[in-house]
Formats: C-alpha cells, sequence, structure tokens
C-alpha cells in the first residue's frame, strides 16, 4: 500500500518527465482511433486531439488534452495550453458524436488555456464559454478523466460530463499554485505552500463532489506501468459507457445539470 501524498508531491510525479499523455493511452484503450483534425473555423490545434475509435467493439468520440514527453513534443502542442480553435474543434467533435448518438470520453491534463495575444484575439473566453454551455446540453453520454493537471477553464471547457474521475495523483484548480502563489502573495517561490491549501487533490475533489471516481496508478506514478494505467483506466470506461448509455437522456440531462449546480453549496 503506497503511503499517503502531500499535494506537492502528488504535484511532482504529475509533472515527472515521462508521465504517459494522451496519446500513450489512447492506443491502449480504444481500437480503430481516427483522428479529425481542425475547427472548419481557424485551423487545427496540436493542444486537443480528438476522433472516432472504438470501446469494446462500439463507437465512441474521443477528446483530449495533448502533453509532451520532452521540450520539443512540448514545443509542438503548446505545452498543453490550447487555443480558441482547439476548443472550438472539441465542440464540433461533441456535436457530432451528439448527431451519430456515440458517448463522449474527454481526457484534461492542462495547467490552463494559452494566454497569449493571439488566443485572446481569437475569442479565448468565448470559446471556453460556449463549450461549458454546449456540453452541459449535449444529447450523448459525456465522461471525462483528469489524467495530470486540470487547471482552471483551460480544463474546465472539457469538464462539463456525466461523471468526472481523476487519476489518484491528478489535480484539479482554479489555477495552478505557482499561479496562485503569484496572486496571493505576490511571491511564485511559495507555490508548494500554495498547493497544499489549495485543496485541488483528487480526494478533495470527491471529498467536494466536483469528481465521482478515483482512477488508481502504479506505485510511484503512471509513468512506472503504463499497462497498468491504462487496465484502470479501461476498465473504469467499460464500466461507466454502458451505465451511462442505459439512462433516458432527459434524466442524464437532468443530472449533469444538477451535478454543477450543487458545485460551491456548503452547509455548515
Amino acid at each position: 500500500m503506497e503511503e499517503k501524498k502531500t499535494a506537492w508531491e502528488r504535484l511532482q510525479i504529475v509533472h515527472t518527465k515521462g508521465r504517459p499523455t494522451v496519446k500513450d493511452y489512447i492506443p491502449m484503450i480504444f481500437t480503430d482511433f481516427h483522428e479529425m483534425h481542425g475547427d472548419r473555423l481557424y485551423g487545427d490545434d496540436k493542444a486537443v486531439i480528438g476522433g472516432i475509435a472504438r470501446l469494446n467493439g462500439k463507437p465512441v468520440t474521443v477528446i483530449g488534452q495533448v502533453k509532451g514527453r520532452d521540450i520539443n513534443e512540448n514545443k509542438s502542442c503548446n505545452f498543453a495550453m490550447p487555443h480558441p480553435e482547439g476548443y472550438r474543434k472539441a465542440l464540433r467533435l461533441a456535436r457530432q458524436a451528439e448527431k451519430f448518438h456515440r458517448p463522449i470520453i474527454c481526457f484534461i491534463d492542462t495547467p490552463g488555456a494559452f494566454c497569449g495575444v493571439a488566443a485572446e484575439e481569437r475569442g479565448q473566453g468565448e470559446a471556453i464559454a460556449k463549450n461549458i454551455a454546449e456540453f452541459m446540453a449535449i444529447r450523448t453520454p459525456i465522461i471525462s478523466i483528469v489524467l495530470g493537471e486540470g487547471g482552471s477553464g483551460g480544463a474546465l471547457a472539457l469538464g462539463v460530463c456525466d461523471e468526472l474521475a481523476m487519476l489518484r495523483n491528478a489535480q484539479y484548480s482554479v489555477l495552478s499554485p505557482r499561479g496562485f502563489a503569484s496572486i496571493l502573495w505576490k511571491d511564485a517561490s511559495r507555490e508548494q505552500e500554495a498547493s497544499e491549501i489549495m485543496r485541488i487533490t483528487a480526494e478533495d475533489m470527491v471529498k467536494f463532489g466536483v469528481a465521482e471516481s478515483i482512477i488508481d496508478e502504479p506505485l510511484g506514478g503512471a509513468h512506472n506501468d503504463l499497462d497498468k494505467i491504462s487496465e484502470n483506466i479501461y476498465e473504469y470506461l467499460a464500466a461507466k459507457i454502458p451505465e451511462k448509455c442505459k439512462k433516458d437522456i432527459d434524466v442524464l440531462l437532468k443530472e449533469r445539470y444538477t451535478k454543477f449546480r450543487k458545485i460551491g453549496a456548503f452547509i455548515e
């Protein structure tokens, strides 16, 4: 049994060089993956991958944020920080999944949406807001899994779902601990202190009702056994997708709406 780790220790695991990315998981979990490109408005964002695949022989739509395992891969995918066209591509694929009654599986792994001038000029905030609004009403089951970092609106744009799961060491937060420390204390070097008070671990998210499930990682982190962590994710999806597909879609949409309305409501 692995001893309980602090939020900071988990963050170090998430940032471990060689930690598996969505591109590692897709061929391990799905078959017949066919990638689709572009948002049909501006271009193709390499920070978001999406397409059609099969899970246990059944068609599904897969959408994920792409991290790199080295500096060249990270430069290619903009360090997993999507531009507006990445979110619009995700929404295009979600609408297509709705049309053909395919469940949607989203993999979240981003420090946050790209905040550069070009992204703002192309409507970054609008793209994220539209995804949140539209995913709430997409008439097909949606499952989201946080693989590593789930940062701010950049993660929430793929996080509106019927059930949210997190890998054991993953984190989900309004912003990074470094950003938190920079804003609150004007001192980015206090990010370790920030990580321990932000309540951003998978256990915290389940306790708060933000996430429903935790997917166990191999001892020391996902990078130590790709086969095992892929098997764990597959088993989770293989159980949850049929469960959600059996529900009446109107009931599912009502439960999805209620799930998010409850977040942030507390009784002392």
